[in-house]
């Protein structure tokens, strides 16, 4: 499998888990700013949460990486928790948008 097939399968793994508040994928929610996958089976994930202070940070960390290890060939997972750009509705897909109540 190529490295870009392994980060779309990464990102569909990723759509399964979910904010434990508002109980939307954190890919819809436009939390998920990128994937990097080097040669050696090492996925770098760069998102970002909701709020700073969010305190379901570690469980949200530990989501992220088993369903990132779920996808075959990636043997070592890296979460990197961003703030700058900060996140804000407008990142959130349509699909999350109507799901919320968002106009």
């Amino acid at each position: 499998m190529d490295k870009e097939q392994m980060k779309e399968e990464i990102m569909e793994a990723l759509e399964t888990v979910e904010d434990p508040e508002l109980h939307i994928d954190i890919v819809n929610l436009g939390l998920v700013y990128g994937v990097d996958l080097d040669d050696e089976g090492k996925a770098k994930v760069t998102m970002t949460l909701t709020a700073m202070g969010c305190p379901l940070a570690g469980m949200i960390n530990e989501l992220v990486t088993t369903a990132v290890l779920s996808v075959d060939g990636v043997k070592e997972v890296e979460v990197d928790v961003v703030w700058n750009p900060p996140w804000s509705k407008e990142k959130m897909s349509r699909y999350a948008k109507m799901a919320l109540g968002i106009h």
